[in-house]
C-alpha cells in the first residue's frame, strides 16, 4: 500500500471558496424553489446546508487571509473600476447578511415564520447576490485578470 501525496498550498484555497459559494447559491436557489412549492422539509435542508457551506468557506476564507491578505488584481483600463464597483458592493453585502443570516434562522427556528419570511425577503436576496458577486470576483481577479508581479 504506497502514500497518496496531495501537494496543497494555501493559494489554492481561491478555488475552494469559489466551488462554496457557488454551492451555497444553488443551495439558496433550491430553498427558494422548495418553499416557493410549500415543501417546507426540502426548504430547511436546503437552507441549513446553504447555512453549513458558507460556514464552511467563511473558515478557508479566514485562513486565507490570515496568510495572504486581499488579492491584487491585473486589470487594467475600464475593467478596474467595474471589478472595484463588482468588489466593493460585494463586500458590503457581506457584511450586510453577517447579522441577517442568523437573526433571519433564528425566526425559523423559532417557528415565527412570519418574522423569518418578512427578514428572509431581504436575507435571501442579498445572500444571493454576494454568493454570486463571489464568484465573479473570483474569475476577475484569479482567471481574467490574475495580478503579474513586475
Amino acid at each position: 500500500m504506497s502514500a497518496v501525496i496531495i501537494d496543497f498550498n494555501v493559494q489554492d484555497l481561491t478555488h475552494v471558496m469559489a466551488g462554496l459559494n457557488a454551492l451555497s447559491v444553488l443551495c439558496l436557489m433550491a430553498g427558494y424553489l422548495f418553499i416557493r412549492n410549500g415543501e417546507r422539509n426540502k426548504h430547511r435542508a436546503s437552507m441549513i446546508a446553504a447555512l453549513s457551506v458558507s460556514a464552511l468557506f467563511l473558515v478557508f476564507y479566514v485562513i486565507y487571509k490570515a496568510n495572504f491578505g486581499f488579492a491584487k488584481f491585473g486589470g487594467e483600463g475600464w475593467i478596474r473600476p467595474v471589478y472595484f464597483t463588482i468588489l466593493a458592493a460585494h463586500v458590503l453585502g457581506a457584511i450586510a447578511i453577517t447579522p441577517l443570516v442568523p437573526w433571519t434562522v433564528y425566526w425559523a427556528l423559532k417557528e415565527k415564520f412570519d418574522r423569518h419570511r418578512r427578514l428572509a425577503r431581504w436575507t435571501w436576496p442579498l445572500w444571493m447576490y454576494v454568493g454570486v458577486s463571489g464568484v465573479v470576483v473570483y474569475v476577475m481577479a484569479v482567471h481574467l485578470f490574475p495580478f503579474q508581479a513586475s
